[in-house]
């Protein structure tokens, strides 16, 4: 007999604050039919698979890249089941890559809940990243549209490429912009700018529309990550990640790149950072120097900058209900607090 979750992760909405309300007001009926659909895959006849499902399903998400997908549906048209299957799709790939993300890296937590390998094992958890891959493939096939198929299947290799970019980049002394940009467009971008395109393909948007949708989602993306690099120089157990996580894992990000490449003579220490040869307390006293010198109000400060590029990009022409939306979802980005 199949066996069935009985309780799904989604918040309800008279318990979401009003800042995320107002993002999804113009798209609540079609929200709920997504989250109907995505419910829907994690059930399963495996007793390990069913256990490993109900442990991801848990995580309690605002699903923010679904929702850029309806609200470009809507902004040129109208969500359909074409919309519904590819926000599935991506939704469920981007799951799939945090579960094996999680292997690469050795994680035992994601976003302050047990990682799959830490509770099960490694063998298991790229076996339930395989299965979840596998079920995003079948929603992309069910959008009945080449192009969304091509854009679902590129982003695939996007995220291995970042993640590939930037293992590499570890063992390199170069500490440009141009590098970190180039994985976070990738690893993190790529997930928004193909929800936004997804959503606006199956609205049969023009190719200038697709373009506006592409551009807006990677800016967004591109915000999303820099928001995550700042949450690491701060100590707040509602964010999911502990102070210095990055560095510990031999990551330098934007606001240690600003002190940096502001100040050469911090060269020496993020290569020990990258070559995993520093202690908690050196990584500690670095943070406050990166802190003190200006790294995080300069990433603060392109934050904005990509919100104003961003908001020009959308057309004058959509709903204003949803231009409302999409400003207010860029907000919610830069303003949330994990």
């Amino acid at each position: 007999m199949i066996l069935r979750l009985l309780f799904c992760i989604f918040v309800p909405l008279n318990d979401m604050n009003e800042e995320y309300r107002h993002i999804i007001a113009p798209i609540i009926a079609e929200f709920e039919e997504f989250k109907s659909l995505f419910n829907d895959c994690f059930q399963s006849s495996q007793p390990i698979l069913i256990q490993a499902l109900q442990h991801i399903h848990q995580r309690n998400g605002k699903l923010l890249r679904p929702a850029l997908s309806l609200l470009f549906a809507k902004a040129f048209g109208a969500v359909n089941q074409s919309t519904l299957h590819a926000a599935v799709s991506l939704e469920l790939l981007h799951t799939s890559s945090l579960v094996h993300d999680d292997v690469v890296d050795e994680s035992d937590t994601r976003r302050g809940q047990e990682s799959v390998n830490s509770l099960f094992n490694n063998q298991i958890a790229v076996l339930v990243g395989d299965y979840l891959l596998a079920l995003s493939l079948t929603h992309s096939a069910a959008t009945n549209n080449v192009s969304m198929v091509h854009a679902i299947s590129m982003l695939g290799q996007l995220l291995a490429e970042g993640e590939l970019e930037q293992i590499a980049d570890a063992q390199l002394d170069d500490f440009s912009y141009e590098l970190y940009y180039s994985v976070i467009r990738k690893k993190t971008a790529s997930l928004f700018s193909t929800a936004a395109l997804m959503g606006a393909l199956s609205a049969d948007a023009s190719s200038e529309q697709l373009e506006c949708a592409r551009s807006f989602g990677e800016s967004v993306g591109m915000i999303f990550q820099i928001k995550d690099d700042i949450f690491d120089y701060y100590t707040d157990l509602n964010i999911g990640k502990p102070t210095g996580s990055d560095m510990k894992e031999g990551k330098i990000t934007l606001p240690a790149l600003y002190l940096i490449n502001q100040y050469p003579e911090y060269e020496s220490f993020a290569r020990r950072v990258r070559s995993l040869d520093v202690s908690l307390s050196d990584i500690g006293d670095f943070i406050e120097k990166v802190k003190e010198g200006g790294g995080v109000d300069y990433a603060i400060q392109m934050m904005n900058e990509l919100r104003n590029q961003a908001i020009s990009m959308l057309p004058d022409d959509i709903p204003s209900d949803i231009r409302d939306s999409l400003i207010a979802y860029v907000d919610f980005v830069i303003e949330r607090v994990k």
